[in-house]
C-alpha cells in the first residue's frame, strides 16, 4: 500500500469533516469505520524523546465510553520521521491498544536527536491517522534558539466554539501548556451553543465519553497536532472546586474517591503523559519537571490533589483568619519541598511554574474590608509565602508563574509583601483567560481591582490564550483574544504585550 503524504494538512480539518466523524465515522481503506476520530497528540518532551498519543474510537460518543471498539487488543503501528512526508523515517514500532485502557496508546520514544522537529503518525486496522508535529528539547545546559510557547485553560465545550485552539495552532508554537479544566463535568447548560453527550460525569464511562467528545473537535485536534503539550489538571476534570478528598458537595468520602479514581484514569488515558503518571486507584503522580535545555525549567504543579480544604466555606470571603494559618498548604507539604529543592538545583535562565489558580494577592473589594477568593493562593497565604521565599532564597534567576482558572487574562507582579507598594518585585505572573468558559466576555480592560491592587498590571475579559517567547535576555508575552466564542471562526488579536527582562522581575508594557 502506498502511504499518502500527511503533514500540516491536519490543521485544515474543518467543522464539516468533524460532523461526519461524529455522525457516522469515516470509512477507512478496508471498509471499516475510521478509528482515528480523536486525532493525535504528543507531550512531555525530553532531549531525546517525547510521548506520542492516540486513541481508537470509531464511535466517539458511545455511551459505554469505549468508542465503539471491540473487547480485544488491537496492534497499532507508529512511526516518527524528520520530514512531514515521512520519507526520512527515524523510528517505527508497534504497540497494543487494549480495551481496559479504552484503546489508548502511549508511546515513549527515546534515541531522537535533541532540539529537533519531528513528525509522527499511527496505523491500525488498515487506516492511517492524521500526522502530528512534535519537538525534542535542547540538550541539557544548552540555551538553544528562542522557545515559543502558548498556554491555555478552561475549555467548556457547550458554551463556546474552540476557535482559540485553532488560532493557537496557527501560531505554530514549539510547546503548549494546558493548565487545567481541559473538560467540564457538567451536563449541557440551559444556554449553550452545542450540547454535550450524557449527564454530569461521575463514572469511568461518563468521563471517557466526555473526553472523546472534546477530542472530536477539529480545532482542539489541530492544537494537539501542532506541538508537544505539558498538561496539568484543575478542578473540573473531576468535580468543581474539589480539594484533596473533599468534593464540592456533601458526597460521602468513599463515593467521591471512587469518582476521583475514575476521573484520574480517564485523564491519564486521554493525555500524552508518561507511565510515571499511571494512576494507582485515586492517587496519580502529576507534578513533574520538564527541562528545556538551559533556557527554561517547567515546574508543573498539582494544586488539587494534596491541598487542604478551602477555608471558611470556599468562595469569596471577608475576614477569614483561617486563610492565614501557616499549617495550611495548597500544593501540600511534600510538593512544597519538591518545588524548593528544584529551585535550589536550578541553573535555568527561566524557572516557570505551570499551575492552575491565581497566585498574586487579589483583593476583590474596592474598599475596606478586604475580600479574597478561598480557592486560589489567597486562601493559603502562608503556603504562597513559603513558595515565593523558596525561589527568592534559592537565588532563582527569573521566576515566572503561569496560571489559569479565573477566565480572565491578567499580568501581575509578585512580591513578598503585597501591603507595601514599594516592596521589591520578586517574580511575574501571567494568567490566561479561558478558551470558552463564561462565554464571550467583554471588551473592558480597566477594572476597580487594578486600582485596589497596584501590582496587578493588566486585565482583559476576552477569551483566548497567552503566547510567550522565551529568550536568554527576555520573555515576551502576548495576550491573544477573540471578540466572541459563541460565533465560530473569528480572527485572533493581541490585546496587550509585555516584556520580562532577564534578572529584572516585573512587566514592561509594549
Amino acid at each position: 500500500m502506498t502511504i499518502p503524504p500527511f503533514g500540516r494538512r491536519v490543521f485544515l480539518l474543518g467543522a464539516s469533516a468533524a460532523t461526519v466523524v461524529l455522525a457516522t465515522g469515516i470509512r477507512g481503506v478496508t471498509g471499516a469505520r475510521e478509528p482515528f476520530t480523536l486525532g493525535v497528540a504528543s507531550g512531555d518532551p525530553t532531549s531525546d524523546g517525547v510521548v506520542l498519543w492516540t486513541r481508537l474510537a470509531p464511535d466517539p460518543l458511545a455511551a459505554d465510553g469505549l468508542g465503539g471498539m471491540p473487547g480485544r487488543v488491537v496492534p497499532v503501528e507508529w512511526e516518527v520521521a524528520r520530514d512531514e512526508r515521512f520519507i526520512q523515517v527515524e523510528q517505527r514500532g508497534t504497540v497494543d491498544a487494549a480495551p481496559e485502557a479504552a484503546h489508548t496508546v502511549h508511546v515513549e520514544t527515546t534515541g531522537l536527536a535533541p532540539g529537533r522537529e519531528y513528525h509522527y503518525r499511527f496505523r491500525a486496522n488498515g487506516a492511517l491517522s492524521p500526522a502530528g508535529r512534535t519537538r525534542t528539547a535542547p540538550s541539557a545546559g544548552t540555551l538553544g534558539p528562542a522557545l515559543t510557547t502558548c498556554f491555555a485553560s478552561c475549555a467548556n465545550y457547550p458554551v463556546g466554539w474552540f476557535t482559540a485552539y485553532r488560532r493557537l495552532a496557527e501560531d505554530e508554537p514549539d510547546l503548549v501548556l494546558h493548565l487545567g479544566d481541559y473538560q467540564y463535568e457538567y451536563p449541557t447548560p440551559e444556554r449553550s451553543v452545542r450540547p454535550v453527550a450524557g449527564a454530569e460525569t461521575t463514572d469511568l464511562a461518563g468521563y471517557r465519553q466526555r473526553y472523546a467528545q472534546y477530542k472530536s473537535d477539529p480545532d482542539l485536534q489541530a492544537a494537539h497536532a501542532v506541538a508537544p503539550w505539558l498538561v496539568v489538571w484543575d478542578d473540573h476534570e473531576v468535580d468543581d472546586n474539589w480539594a484533596g478528598d473533599v468534593p464540592e458537595d456533601g458526597q460521602p468520602r468513599g463515593a467521591f474517591l471512587a469518582r476521583r479514581a475514575a476521573a484520574f484514569r480517564a485523564y491519564y488515558e486521554n493525555m500524552p503523559l508518561r507511565r510515571t503518571s499511571v494512576p494507582r486507584g485515586y492517587d496519580m503522580q502529576l507534578y513533574r519537571r520538564v527541562q528545556w535545555g538551559g533556557l527554561a525549567t517547567f515546574h508543573m504543579l498539582d494544586t488539587r490533589q494534596y491541598r487542604d480544604d478551602q477555608a471558611c466555606g470556599d468562595g469569596q470571603r471577608v475576614g477569614c483568619a483561617a486563610r492565614l494559618d501557616p499549617a495550611r498548604s495548597l500544593p501540600g507539604a511534600a510538593q512544597e519541598r519538591w518545588l524548593a529543592d528544584g529551585f535550589r538545583r536550578s541553573r535555568a535562565r527561566w524557572d516557570v511554574l505551570g499551575q492552575q489558580v491565581f497566585f498574586a494577592q487579589h483583593d476583590t473589594d474596592p474598599g475596606p474590608p478586604e475580600r479574597f477568593s478561598m480557592d486560589g493562593w489567597d486562601g493559603y497565604a502562608a503556603s504562597r509565602d513559603r513558595v515565593t521565599r523558596s525561589w527568592v532564597d534559592a537565588g532563582v534567576r527569573n521566576a515566572v508563574v503561569l496560571s489559569g482558572d479565573v477566565h480572565t487574562h491578567w499580568a501581575n507582579e509578585l512580591k513578598l509583601d503585597y501591603r507595601d507598594p514599594d516592596a521589591r518585585v520578586v517574580g511575574t505572573e501571567l494568567v490566561s483567560s479561558s478558551i470558552t468558559s463564561e462565554g464571550d466576555g467583554d471588551a473592558a480592560t480597566d477594572h476597580p481591582d487594578l486600582h485596589t491592587n497596584p501590582h496587578l498590571r493588566f486585565r482583559s475579559n476576552r477569551r483566548g490564550y497567552v503566547r510567550a517567547r522565551y529568550e536568554p535576555g527576555q520573555v515576551t508575552a502576548d495576550v491573544r483574544v477573540l471578540d466572541a466564542v459563541t460565533t465560530p471562526g473569528l480572527p485572533i488579536r493581541t490585546a496587550g504585550s509585555f516584556v520580562i527582562p532577564d534578572r529584572e522581575p516585573g512587566l514592561n508594557r509594549l
